[in-house]
C-alpha cells in the first residue's frame, strides 16, 4: 500500500486572543480592546497550515476535545480546511482544552492561561492507525500530555507506544514539544527518540534534552547547535533533527548530512505576532519531506512559512501558499546567519 498524507495527534486547543490595553497589576482593571478565536496547539496548527500552504495530500487530526461548543468549533473548522476528522473524538468527561491569550496592544507581550482539557485524556487506546494510510504521523506536544507523558510499566513515556504502533503500521514519525520550565526533557523525551524519524526542537527545548548551552551571552553557538543535533542523533532519532530559532534553522540527518538555512528578514512594520511561528515551521519542513523535496528547499519552505504566521496574531491565519511563501522569501530576503 502506498502511503500519502499526514496524520497529526496530540493537544487540540482553542486559542481566544485578546488584545488588553495594559497589563494590570493584580486586583486592577485591563480593558479588552479586541479578541478572536483561532486554532492553538501542535496537529491543529500544523493541519490548518499545511492546508493553506497548500499541501497536495490528505490531512487527518486524531485526539480528544470536549463535548461541548468549542469542541463542535474545532471539528467544524477542521472540516472547512480539508481536514478529516473521523479520530478526533469529544470527550464529556473534560471540556475542550483552551488558552487565553492576552497580548499588550503597546509592546506585543503575550500571557498565557492554559486549560489542559481533554487533551490530558489523551491515551495509546484513541489512536488507531488502521483507518488511515497516512505517510507521516506527527505527534506534538509532548510534556504537554498528561496521559501520554505517564510512565508505563517498563518506565517508558507512554508516547513511546503510539509512536511503535504508528512505525509499525508503515508510518514514519515525528514529534515536537513543549517548552516548559523543568527537568522533565531529560526524564521522557530521550525514551522517545528511537521510535521518532523526524524530531523538530527549537534551541531551548534542544538545550534542555542534551545538556548542551545553545545560547552564550544571548547569542546562539552554531557548533553548540551542531554538536546538540549531532547528539540527538546518536541518542536514537532515525531520520532526521531539526532545530529552530528566530535567526535560523538547522538539520541534520542520520547520514551525515547538514543544512544551515537563513530565516527570512521581515519587516518589523509586517510582524503582528510570534504565535505559532514554531509550528508554521514544522508544516513547511514536513510538506517538503511528504514530497521527497532536498532538505535545502523543505527547510526554506519552513522558514517562509513561519515568517507569513508572523504577519497575524493568530496561529494560522497569516499562512499563505507555498508560492506564495517563496515569494515572500525572494521580496524581503534571508537574515545572516549566525556566526
Amino acid at each position: 500500500m502506498k502511503r500519502k498524507g499526514l496524520l497529526a495527534g496530540g493537544n487540540w486547543i482553542v486559542d481566544h486572543i485578546k488584545l488588553i490595553d495594559c497589563w494590570p497589576p493584580e486586583e486592577t482593571l485591563a480593558s479588552i480592546l479586541e479578541e478572536s478565536r483561532s486554532s492553538g496547539g501542535s496537529p491543529f496548527n500544523i493541519l490548518k497550515d499545511l492546508s493553506a500552504l497548500g499541501a497536495p495530500f490528505p490531512l487527518e487530526g486524531v485526539g480528544l476535545v470536549g463535548d461541548d461548543e468549542l469542541g463542535r468549533w474545532a471539528r467544524a473548522d477542521c472540516r472547512a480546511h480539508g481536514i478529516v476528522t473521523r479520530q478526533l473524538r469529544a470527550t464529556a468527561k473534560l471540556p475542550t482544552s483552551y488558552t487565553d491569550v492576552m497580548s499588550v496592544k503597546s509592546t506585543g507581550k503575550r500571557t498565557f492561561f492554559h486549560q489542559r482539557g481533554a487533551n490530558a485524556l489523551l491515551a495509546p487506546e484513541h489512536f488507531d492507525f488502521s483507518q488511515t494510510r497516512a505517510k507521516i504521523f506527527h505527534l506534538g506536544y509532548l510534556l504537554l500530555l498528561d496521559t501520554l507523558d505517564s510512565l508505563n510499566a517498563a518506565g517508558k513515556p507512554r508516547a513511546c507506544e503510539v509512536l511503535a504502533a504508528a512505525r509499525a503500521a508503515g508510518l514514519l514519525t515525528s514529534i515536537d514539544v513543549v517548552s516548559e520550565a523543568s527537568d522533565r526533557f531529560r526524564q521522557l523525551v530521550p525514551a522517545t527518540l528511537p521510535y521518532v524519524d523526524y524530531l523538530f526542537v527549537n534551541d531551548y527545548e534542544a538545550s534542555r534534552i542534551t545538556g548542551i548551552a545553545l545560547n552564550r551571552d544571548d547569542r546562539i553557538r552554531p557548533a553548540a547547535v551542531e554538536k546538540a543535533a549531532e547528539a540527538l542523533i546518536g541518542a536514537g532519532v532515525r531520520r532526521t533533527v531539526v532545530i529552530h530559532f528566530p535567526e535560523a534553522v538547522y538539520a541534520r540527518n542520520r547520514t551525515g548530512a547538514t543544512h544551515w538555512q537563513p530565516s527570512l528578514q521581515m519587516p518589523k512594520d509586517r510582524i503582528k505576532g510570534a504565535a505559532g511561528a514554531g509550528d508554521a515551521l514544522a508544516a513547511g519542513v514536513l510538506f517538503g519531506l511528504h514530497e521527497g523535496w532536498p532538505m535545502k528547499r523543505s527547510l526554506l519552505l519552513g522558514v517562509a512559512a513561519a515568517a507569513s504566521s508572523l504577519t497575524h496574531p493568530s496561529c494560522s491565519a497569516g499562512i499563505v501558499t507555498a508560492d506564495q511563501c517563496f515569494a515572500l522569501a525572494r521580496e524581503v530576503g534571508l537574515r545572516q546567519l549566525p556566526r
